[in-house]
């Protein structure tokens, strides 16, 4: 079978259409009218207090809330108008036409992948539909028009992940051939300031779309429906980040060791025009390193919020302090863009001060001011509007004149975070880490063996110091929380004890994200870096005939090829090292968001913690039972999608190295480039339909088995996630620059050093960019959708109905294993061997190069 008649697609939707069907029959059960009858409390019946209503609460001098959050929407189009400002700049910037095409062909590429996503997504959605539908409609007998406008924003949510990643591969796409360009020119600061342009356009542009549609909820949508809409957004968003973080992640490792291993098979270059996969390469740069964390950030973003409002609406039970802890959440939030943008502005005029004229500078440099100016400025702004808005602050005729420093407090130690994580994760991954200097000593005389060894040292050490980070936070933001705060959150002081600390934590995740167009931009830097050095040499721009004088006729300079191939290679180390800095924080994020999430069902289950507290114990056996369970789930999805990848990578190599054309040609051929794009599209839309259903049908059965299990399941899910996957991003960073140090300074490219380098870094390319980051989408859908999930299953209990659901668990269960099963067996590596071929291997003039090429 051939990799083109490979019909995953048609197998998928036949499928898809089979299961729906399934739903549909189902959930026709769940929706029985007894659910009419209900009495039970949801997140999704919290109706939201009235910000125009000036006697809860006014702002400044007597604003009503909603006129406060109203200016909101002012900055956040500036955030949109800043973003498409620098996106007109950075295309305008000057490009060689030998470049300019390579990168249009990247991103004609990536065209064609995100439209294949966008149809895959719309597949997924309709699972998510059918639950929206059977709970708003069958569970909380909303009417038509209701249930509608649920859907509609949570394909908002999805459209929102989708055109931000889109925006995201075109700006990036632009980005790398300007970048390549300007090194010729051999000065460094160029090389640095183009990706960081690009990198806060996103930054910028995705934060405020973010906003923009949280704050219209919030200012446009009824005070009844604003929380359902709220719950739906989030769903959709967080689909469309897990599916595009999965099959991106997929896609680019597919690609990536699928090139590299050319350069120990082969002995060539990196990037080198003649390999077939550097087109799939570069497409998957933007798949998995863009599109991935564009959509990752966008959700993440909602997300933490949207679990904070539920807190604040479950947990405080007096309006004028829901009002005003909602319109002080939302100003914190638009008062981050304007740090961000300013931080921005500023750092850049201090970096071009200090490096515009220097041939050579450390170009992680800049990028690390950039963050900690950034966490000084959020800083500062988060202390001054709080001050202002809640500086003040009266409840019962009580004024809690601390609250507002406190408050403060709290989110700076997120905010904290924020700059302190990306610092410990160099430790473990720059350039000039030693223990990435551990792993090439390591690999002179040990080869690929203890090269690997050494990056799964390195990962271990990381994820044990990441633990202490966020616990030393953490535990800073629940002492201060035990004053003011617990005074104000609740009138129980048992209960405001609790409340105060969780509510802490999901300040803490909302401080991480305290400085994100910064976090996003940064993070945005590698994939620009890493495609620049690829786009300069398919552009094969040092053979054009007469190209010097022709630079110098249009452009005004000498190109110096040498100095720019230099620094293309040093500029990747570093976005190598950046991109490795983002992971933990987006992932630290999913981990104490998700804390407030779960913790909103555990209200929702004990009635506001008045019953069933015995049953959040070790001696309650279906909560351990799910403790238990939540761990496998990350083992398995760690498995399943490196399955996906070694797979996938498998057939691609096996065609290039059948393909592959060395002598008479500078270019591989368009049709074996999109070839390896066909094959690594096809696998990561295999690997992540089997993942995501598993994932589904798995949410469905825990929360249907007990609803306590399911607590304990979303517990260890987020705590085991958490370590295991900083440990993998920061392993797999450590091998990458390891690889880096080795061609760049040591400049022993065909070396068995290496090769043993190259060994390390293909098996660190599933661990950072697949497994690890994916889980920060599936941790926060598994609880988003569960808490759904569990109310449908508490309503049926409620009702007297505990043998249907318990049946319904059994029917998810059965096919989540099935998905699971095919998630490992129906992707393994097989090596097929056809009659015809076998009767083709006979002759004499059949080579083994022709034999490999139809096993393909």
């Amino acid at each position: 079978m051939t990799s083109a008649n490979f019909a995953i697609l048609p197998i998928g939707r036949d499928m898809a259409h089979r299961l729906l069907l399934m739903l549909l029959l189902a959930f026709g059960l769940i929706a029985l009218p007894a659910f009419a009858g209900t009495t039970h409390v949801s997140e999704a019946n919290l109706v939201l207090p009235n910000l125009n209503d000036v006697s809860l609460a006014q702002f400044l001098g007597g604003i009503s809330g909603s006129t406060l959050l109203s200016y909101g929407l002012i900055v956040c189009i500036g955030g949109l108008v800043f973003g498409a400002v620098i996106y007109g700049q950075i295309r305008r910037l000057p490009v060689h036409r030998s470049m300019a095409e390579v990168s249009e062909l990247i991103y004609e590429t990536c065209k064609t992948y995100m439209i294949t996503q966008g149809k895959f997504l719309l597949i997924l959605e309709a699972f998510i539909a059918m639950i929206i539908v059977a709970y708003f409609g069958g569970v909380q007998q909303l009417n038509l028009s209701e249930v509608l406008l649920i859907l509609a924003f949570s394909m908002v949510g999805i459209a929102g992940s989708f055109g931000v990643a889109w925006f995201g591969i075109r700006i990036n796409t632009l980005a790398n051939s300007r970048t390549a360009f300007a090194s010729l020119e051999g000065k460094a600061f160029s090389i640095y300031a183009i990706p960081m342009k690009s990198g806060i356009s996103i930054g910028m542009l995705l934060i405020s779309t973010e906003l923009l549609i949280m704050l219209s909820i919030l200012l446009f949508v009824s005070p009844a429906l604003a929380g359902k809409c709220f719950i739906g957004f989030a769903i959709g968003e967080s689909l469309g980040a897990a599916a595009l973080r999965i099959a991106g992640g997929i896609f680019t490792k597919i690609a990536d060791i699928g090139s590299d291993l050319m350069k120990i098979v082969f002995g060539i270059k990196e990037d080198d025009a003649r390999n077939p996969g550097v087109i799939a390469d570069c497409t998957g740069d933007n798949a998995g390193d863009s599109v991935g964390p564009t959509a990752d950030g966008f959700e993440t973003y909602g997300v933490t919020g949207v679990a904070l409002i539920s807190f604040i609406m479950l947990a405080v039970p007096e309006a004028a302090v829901q009002v005003q802890l909602l319109v002080w959440i939302f100003v914190m939030r638009v008062m981050m863009i304007v740090a961000s943008g300013i931080s921005y502005l500023g750092n850049e005029v201090m970096a071009q001060r200090l490096y515009g004229d220097q041939a050579r500078f450390n170009f992680e440099a800049p990028l690390t001011s950039l963050v900690w100016i950034t966490s000084v400025v959020s800083l500062l702004l988060t202390f001054i509007v709080s001050y202002l808005l809640i500086g003040n602050i009266a409840i019962a005729g009580k004024v809690y004149a601390n609250l507002w420093w406190q408050l403060s407090l709290i989110i700076t130690f997120g905010t904290l975070a924020g700059a302190i994580i990306p610092e410990v994760v160099k430790v473990f991954t720059s350039t000039s880490s030693a223990h990435v200097r551990e792993v090439v000593t390591a690999s002179r005389e040990g080869g690929a063996s203890l090269n690997i060894l050494a990056g799964l040292t390195a990962g271990n050490f990381s994820a044990f110091w990441m633990g202490v980070v966020i616990v030393s936070l953490m535990s800073g933001a629940y002492i201060v929380s035990q004053y003011d705060l617990a005074a104000v959150i609740n009138p129980d002081p048992t209960k405001a004890i609790i409340m105060a600390a969780v509510f802490s934590f999901g300040l803490v995740a909302f401080g991480f994200l305290g400085m994100g167009p910064v976090t996003i931009a940064v993070d945005s830097y590698g994939p620009v870096t890493d495609n620049a050095q690829s786009v300069y040499e398919l552009s094969t721009i040092e053979q054009i005939p007469g190209i010097e004088a022709e630079i110098q006729r249009d452009f005004g300079f000498n190109p110096d090829f040498d100095v720019a191939k230099d620094l293309l290679e040093e500029n990747d180390g570093a976005g190598n090292t950046f991109k490795a800095t983002a992971k933990p924080v987006l992932i630290g994020t999913a981990v104490v968001g998700a804390a407030t999430m779960v913790f909103s069902i555990v209200m929702l289950l004990t009635s506001g913690l008045t019953e069933n507290l015995d049953k959040l114990s070790l001696l309650h056996p279906p909560f351990l039972l799910g403790l238990i369970s939540g761990g496998a789930t990350i083992f398995w999805f760690s498995g399943a999608s490196t399955q996906a990848v070694s797979t996938g990578a498998y057939r691609a190599v096996e065609f290039i190295k059948a393909n592959i054309k060395l002598d008479g040609v500078t270019k591989a051929s368009a049709r074996d480039s999109k070839k390896v794009v066909e094959i690594c599209t096809v696998y990561a839309q295999k690997g992540t339909f089997n993942i995501f259903l598993a994932v589904f049908f798995g949410t469905l059965a825990c929360a249907f088995i007990e609803p306590f299990f399911f607590i304990g399941y979303l517990i260890s899910l987020a705590i085991i996630g958490l370590y295991q996957a900083v440990f993998m991003a920061n392993a797999g960073g450590a091998w990458d620059n390891a690889k880096k140090i080795v061609e760049t300074e040591l400049r022993a490219k065909g070396t068995d050093l290496h090769a043993a380098a190259v060994v390390g870094d293909t098996v660190g390319d599933p661990f950072k960019d697949t497994c690890s980051v994916a889980m920060n989408p599936i941790i926060k859908f598994t609880t988003l959708f569960g808490l759904l999930a569990v109310e449908m299953a508490v309503g049926l209990k409620t009702q007297g109905h505990q043998t249907m659901a318990l049946t319904m668990a059994a029917l998810f269960l059965v096919i989540n294993l099935v998905f699971v099963y095919r998630s490992f067996y129906g992707m393994r590596i097989t090596v097929a061997v056809p009659e015809e071929e076998i009767e083709a291997s006979q002759e004499d003039d059949v080579t083994e190069g022709n034999a490999a090429t139809q096993s393909a």
